[in-house]
Order: C-alpha cells, then structure tokens, then sequence
C-alpha cells in the first residue's frame, strides 16, 4: 500500500490516496476544534488516542455486521479505509439530553430520553451545520427517501451496540455523530470516524465528562479523558 498524494483536509483528519483508487489512508490529527471552528487548539496525542478509539469501535461495529468504510489501522495516526462519496448529512442519535436539544427543547440536560432521537444536519460550515427535516433534503436533493430510511436503520443497529459496548465500560452514550457515503458499487456504508470527538460519553456512575466537551467547555485534560475511555474500551474487548 503506498501513501500517495493529499486529497482533502479537515477539521480533524488529512485524507491520502493510494495506489488503490477504492481505498484510502485517513491520517488523524492533534487539532481540537469545537463551535464550527470559532474555538481552536491543538493537544499531542490527541490525534493517536482518536484513531485506536475509533478504530476499536468499527472492529465492533463490523462484528456486528454493519457496513462500514473501516479496513485496518496501519499506525499510530493512520487508517486505512475504503473511498467512498460523503453523503452531506451528518445524523445525531440522542440517548440523554445533553447540547444543542436541551437548550432547543428547554430540556434537563442529563435527562434520559424515553427513546433514541435521531436528528438530521445538513453539513455545511458555511451555515453552521442548520438542523433539517426530510422536506430539507428532499428539496436539496441530497438523501432519497430510501437512503434516508436506510441511513436511519443503521444509526439504531449502531446505537445499540455501542450503547452495549460504552455500557460495559461503566460509560453512558448521551449522543453521537454519524457519517454515511457510497462506495464504489453504491452502496451506503458508515463512514468518517466514531470517536470522543463525535460522541458524547459520561462517567455512568458520575457523570463525568470525558468527551470533546472536556475542550468545549475547559473541563480539563482532553488527552486524559480520551485516554481514560481507551483504557476503558480496551479493558471490556479484553474480557469479551
């Protein structure tokens, strides 16, 4: 596998070919950002921590046999994963109210929800990421109605096994961000990354924030609370 050339950066992670146009390497950096990139830092290790978590979690995920872009982690920053078309749509799975429904809804943040929530955002910076509806997507043409059911039955497969998995750490799933696009042959698959960057997990006994609000809200050490869900994952796939 060779790395080849840069074909996008983002926010948290750099994306290279290789000398297989269907696969990918994902390259996972120290940047933290948070408010659509108002607030700003970078913290060593961060980088690291996000991809052995991430990739731990999509081994789970393809245990489970959902469909996802995750191959192999090749080093201590790198994935590697199959190339596929980002579907603009980012879909939130609430557990507990916590962030932006909480504040919308005039909501307890902490308050267990009496069923998963799943919310769409249309993915665009510019805009602020806006909450939309299916309505929204259907005029934008970004999601069919059929993806957008499917995209919604793989977010719950999702959700109930890392609610499984966080739940053996001693870990509460309050809310996640998921990312689907096609890959070569069309068909949508999970993509992107699932890591404490894109979720938000809670100490299950004290509530403790262990999670990139740690960085929003300058709660702490973020590499610290990222190592401690590590060890915590690496502790419950230890004992099965």
């Amino acid at each position: 596998m060779h790395k080849g050339q840069l074909m996008y950066e983002g926010k948290a992670k750099k994306l290279f070919e290789t000398n297989d146009p269907n696969e990918l390497v994902v390259e996972y950096k120290n940047d933290l950002t948070a408010f659509n990139g108002q607030k700003k830092a970078e913290q060593q290790g961060k980088g690291a921590l996000n991809n052995h978590i991430s990739s731990l979690l999509f081994e789970r995920l393809s245990e489970a046999d959902i469909p996802n872009h995750w191959l192999k982690q090749l080093s201590e920053m790198e994935q590697l994963v199959k190339h596929t078309d980002i579907i603009p749509i980012e879909v939130v799975i609430r557990n507990v109210a916590a962030g932006s429904i909480a504040k919308r809804l005039g909501l307890e943040e902490g308050l267990a929800l009496a069923f998963p929530i799943i919310e769409f955002y249309y993915k665009d910076d510019a805009l602020g990421d806006p909450l939309i509806n299916d309505d929204h997507i259907n005029l934008l043409n970004l999601a069919s109605h059929d993806e957008l059911d499917e995209m919604r039955e793989l977010a719950s497969k999702v959700n109930d096994v890392l609610l499984e998995l966080f739940r053996a750490c001693e870990l509460k799933l309050v809310d996640f961000k998921l990312e689907f696009g096609k890959d070569p042959s069309g068909k949508l698959i999970l993509s992107d990354e699932v890591s404490p960057d894109t979720c938000r997990l809670w100490d299950v006994h004290t509530n403790k924030k262990l999670d990139k609000d740690v960085f929003r809200q300058d709660l702490g050490s973020v590499e610290d609370s990222y190592q401690e869900i590590l060890n915590r994952l690496r502790g419950a796939v230890a004992h099965g």
